[in-house]
């Protein structure tokens, strides 16, 4: 689902999972968490997690490594192949970090040692949701971009290639055999469409949406 509804632009709220077999330490992560204003939804198991995982979540997943019938790796597996975007913080035991190393080559975003204090869990999380809302924004903003490329003429695609290339009105005009002031047309039309005022903040929207 977009996150566009109805042309409306939904707002997008950061929540934490817990994902951990044993209640103790599931209930007191949440009291944590809670307590410090974040969002949190719990479960006992992976898949019980994966039932209403939605494609549109984001926050971050803290996920204990070993679980009864599904375990922490096999849920990251298959969050993988769902092409999840939630980032992925392992809650591990101290016969589980290679595991857990493991899974950070993989994608996760980091791990945490058991036992851990409430400080490092809080500075773990913060980080994580920090870049996971610079990574969903980066994303929102190649989306908003591509759809952009796709409303340019084949011609104004072609000026903005060569634009990008750092050709300049009389060498563009030269290549596609116009003339200039049919380049300094399809120029204006090309910022207008991408929506910039420079030509420095049009060459770094396409580049960044090419990434």
């Amino acid at each position: 689902m977009s996150e566009m509804a109805n042309g409306m632009m939904r707002e997008v709220v950061q929540q934490i999972f817990v994902v951990d077999d044993d209640n103790d330490h599931r209930d007191s992560l949440v009291w944590l968490l809670e307590s410090h204003g974040y969002t949190v939804r719990a479960f006992s198991g992976a898949r019980d997690f994966l039932a209403v995982l939605d494609g549109d979540c984001a926050g971050c997943l803290l996920l204990d490594v070993s679980m009864p019938e599904m375990s922490g790796l096999e849920l990251f597996d298959e969050l993988i192949q769902r092409h999840s975007a939630l980032s992925v913080i392992f809650i591990t035991g101290r016969g589980d970090v290679e595991m857990a190393v493991a899974a950070l080559k993989k994608g996760a975003e980091d791990f945490i040692e058991k036992p851990f204090s409430d400080e490092e869990m809080l500075k773990v999380v913060g980080n994580c949701l920090a870049r996971e809302s610079r990574e969903r924004e980066r994303r929102k903003s190649q989306a908003e971009t591509e759809d952009r490329l796709k409303q340019l003429t084949k011609r104004e695609r072609e000026v903005l290639d060569l634009i990008i290339m750092g050709k300049l009105n009389k060498q563009i005009a030269d290549v596609l055999e116009i003339s200039i002031k049919t380049v300094e047309v399809h120029r204006a039309r090309v910022m207008e469409k991408m929506d910039v005022t420079t030509m420095a903040s049009l060459v770094r929207r396409v580049v960044s949406a090419e990434r």
